[in-house]
């Protein structure tokens, strides 16, 4: 069991975007920080998830908040639109004032539409790079200009993803987030912030037909699907005080799935 980054604060806060839904990842991200100590700040928008196949979770963010706060937490939960550059200001601006300074900063907001080459629209081509890339940018860079922590307890942690066949713009934004964080573990090392990207693969979050579950089941050594609890205890480990040593690195946790 990890703990959370207790010395010398009390009550570390963490921003976890991205958690507009109850079977998603960052859902299971924010309840495990919580449960490590953390207070928390999380983003979501509806909007996306109404144009996904799966749609929206509209009690999502009351339930995220009753549970955390259940916890003896500190909960702040925040609508933002990525896509829009002066939302990363806004955003943290919203959980700072509520629960002070952050000192985690974990990125799990997408946009992914399946297309690939030839019927990518500019649209949509820009769309991912602006949520994905983007924004990735101006959230790690906010976070740099407001650290306040002491050494050593910053984390920047981004999920990304190697898929690209069938899936251009979300692939390719998401090598470009991944350049992005891992420059951030050079440039804010002086103030003590740790950056590092994880690659789930795939994850059930309620995405997958049953057909791709099958084959995925059985080309993963392990011989289970990825879980959102999977990619949430690998955020516990970095944000605690023993996966401080961990920098720069992009971390495939997917049960050895592509090995070999």
């Amino acid at each position: 069991m990890t703990t959370s980054m207790q010395d010398p604060r009390s009550n570390p806060v963490a921003l976890v975007t991205g958690v507009g839904r109850r079977d998603g990842i960052g859902m299971a991200v924010a309840e495990r920080l919580a449960r490590d100590g953390f207070d928390v700040g999380f983003n979501y928008w509806t909007p996306y998830d109404q144009r996904m196949s799966y749609g929206a979770d509209v009690t999502t963010s009351e339930e995220l908040t009753t549970s955390i706060a259940a916890l003896g937490r500190r909960v702040v939960a925040v609508e933002a639109n990525l896509e829009i550059p002066e939302s990363t200001t806004s955003l943290f601006d919203r959980i700072e004032s509520s629960l002070g300074p952050v000192s985690a900063l974990v990125l799990c907001h997408c946009e992914s539409v399946d297309s690939g080459i030839l019927d990518t629209t500019v649209e949509s081509f820009d769309r991912h790079f602006a949520v994905n890339a983007r924004a990735t940018w101006l959230l790690i860079r906010e976070f740099g200009v407001r650290f306040q922590e002491a050494s050593g307890y910053g984390r920047v942690i981004a999920l990304t993803s190697d898929h690209t066949v069938g899936n251009l713009p979300y692939g390719s934004s998401k090598g470009a987030l991944d350049r992005i964080t891992l420059a951030a573990a050079q440039e804010f090392a002086g103030l003590g912030i740790t950056a590092n990207v994880i690659n789930p693969g795939p994850t059930d979050t309620g995405w997958m037909t049953p057909e791709l579950k099958s084959r995925i089941t059985d080309e993963t050594p392990l011989g289970r699907l990825g879980v959102p609890n999977d990619v949430a205890n690998l955020v516990s480990f970095l944000c605690s005080p023993e996966g401080g040593w961990i920098n720069g690195q992009l971390l495939a946790s997917c049960g050895g799935l592509g090995a070999g």
